[in-house]
């Protein structure tokens, strides 16, 4: 899970459909770590994919898991600035509207339902209090 946070604060997320919900969502740049991967590679790679930027500094600042009851999957997340346009390669299967929003828009959403993914919910409640 990659906070991004452009040169005037702002955090970029990605709106894509969800068909398991049947509508759109508002979510953090993630991606699940391949076979041969770090999460640090992957956080970067999925930033890029989902947003077409390339961070110049990335730190991890924290980590959960989504569903201990049914997964041992962890969540990494991390804080990503110094921002650079390097252009998108989204899967075949993707697709992917950038979005961004300030700090006090992304609470205002999700004090509305407007942001309702549960990765997204618990990797912000993670990353708020470590934003530049």
């Amino acid at each position: 899970m990659v906070v991004a946070v452009d040169d005037t604060g702002r955090i970029l997320l990605v709106r894509q459909y969800r068909y398991t919900g049947n509508r759109d969502s508002l979510e953090l740049p993630c991606g699940g770590v391949k076979d041969g991967a770090t999460h640090d590679e992957t956080a970067m790679e999925e930033l890029r994919e989902e947003t077409g930027f390339i961070p110049g500094q990335i730190q991890a600042i924290g980590e959960f898991n989504p569903c201990n009851g049914l997964l041992d999957e962890i969540c990494r997340v991390y804080i990503a600035v110094n921002l650079r346009y390097a252009g998108t390669t989204p899967d075949e299967t993707e697709s992917f509207e950038l979005v961004r929003l300030t700090p006090q828009e992304i609470d205002a959403y999700i004090a509305d339902g407007a942001i309702w993914d549960g990765m997204t919910l618990a990797a912000w409640i993670i990353a708020k209090h470590h934003l530049p």
